[in-house]
């Protein structure tokens, strides 16, 4: 059997860290509608027998009808393909979700919060999907394969091997009990960033496409061809638009106009839109707002100060003065180990701004 596995498309998503920028969160969700065009196109082009969306297809809270009469369209392109969906925390199975209400092609079925099992000639596929924004406990851990004989498949949301309390609120599973229950595919969804490997068996493909800077990395879809002896796995690259972090040391930048002069000096690739994170000593007072009124690259999103004063900290406690008191108490303190060093660090910095 030949599958195509996404996750996390997050159809109509604000991309809230991106829309002070331009247009470029309408930018984004263009984008996310070119990559699901591919998806199906793909589909056509290689006979995909099977697409598996793990959850998250759409935002419940921001979700338009338009939007989701452009991707039943497109379904019903694939008319010989059988689509499963299992909703995700942020497109339960509500009431009035479009789960429950819109009329769907007739090649998709989308699964509830009461597992289910679809048998399909040699091919089983079980699925459950939440319908509520958490979920503490599907119940998956009591679910059974029926035939061993078959191909068996589960597609579920949630967190692998959950260790918080907030990863417990999103259906939380062991990792141990998944492998223990002899599913030959396991297509997960909610973790945006993938876990591929070509053999494995439990796999989250990832967001489809980056929605920020925590989405480093490239973003697609899993496909597989799959027998009860054999499993082909392969990751396909669909988001043409890439995240990436850069740091620029400041120890040795000592204005506003050096500092742009190394920014407007670095080399920004195309299709790749950027984070700066300044890190090292700071020998002047840096504005990050005042730096984004510079005429700076297009492709440079955000730029996160991570720098710290350069104090000589040692000459400051020589001082006769207030400062130089405060500084001989944060030296005694540093001698002392009782506190962590970024703690000290962070103290001196806020307790000689004051004291300036």
């Amino acid at each position: 059997m030949k599958f195509v596995h996404i996750a996390d498309m997050h159809f109509d998503s604000p991309f809230t860290t991106l829309s002070d920028k331009g247009n470029l969160g309408e930018k984004r969700r263009i984008e996310q509608r070119n990559v699901f065009k591919n998806i199906i196109e793909y589909i056509k082009k290689e006979n995909i027998e099977f697409l598996f969306i793990s959850g998250d297809l759409y935002e419940h809270q921001y979700i338009r009808k338009t939007t989701i009469e452009f991707i039943n369209n497109l379904f019903k392109e694939i008319k010989n393909t059988k689509i499963f969906i299992v909703p995700g925390n942020h497109d339960p199975y509500l009431k009035q979700s479009f789960y429950n209400i819109y009329d769907w092609s007739e090649n998709v079925h989308i699964f509830n919060s009461k597992i289910e099992k679809i048998e399909l000639n040699n091919i089983d596929i079980y699925g459950y999907g939440f319908d509520d924004f958490y979920c503490s406990d599907s119940g998956i851990k009591d679910l059974k394969i029926d035939d061993p004989n078959k191909i068996n498949i589960l597609l579920i949301h949630g967190t692998l091997d959950g260790s918080n309390s907030e990863e417990m609120q999103y259906n939380s599973m062991s990792r141990k009990m998944l492998e223990e229950k002899g599913f030959d595919y396991i297509a997960l969804g909610h973790i945006h960033k993938n876990n591929f490997e070509p053999n494995g068996r439990i796999i989250y493909p990832g967001s489809t496409i980056s929605l920020g800077f925590d989405e480093l990395g490239g973003h697609g879809m899993v496909v597989g061809d799959i027998n009860k002896d054999k499993i082909d796995l392969k990751f396909i690259k669909l988001d043409q638009t890439e995240f990436v972090e850069t740091e620029i040391n400041c120890t040795e930048i000592n204005s506003i106009e050096e500092l742009i002069e190394k920014i407007n000096n670095l080399n920004l690739e195309e299709n790749k839109l950027y984070k700066l994170i300044l890190v090292g000593k700071r020998n002047f007072e840096i504005n990050i707002y005042n730096l984004y009124k510079y005429d700076l690259d297009e492709k440079i999103i955000k730029i996160k100060n991570n720098t710290k004063p350069n104090y000589d900290i040692e000459k400051i406690a020589k001082e006769n003065n207030l400062k130089g008191l405060f500084a001989r108490e944060v030296l005694e303190e540093i001698n002392n180990k009782k506190y962590d060093d970024e703690i000290l660090e962070k103290a001196l910095e806020i307790g000689l701004e004051i004291l300036e």
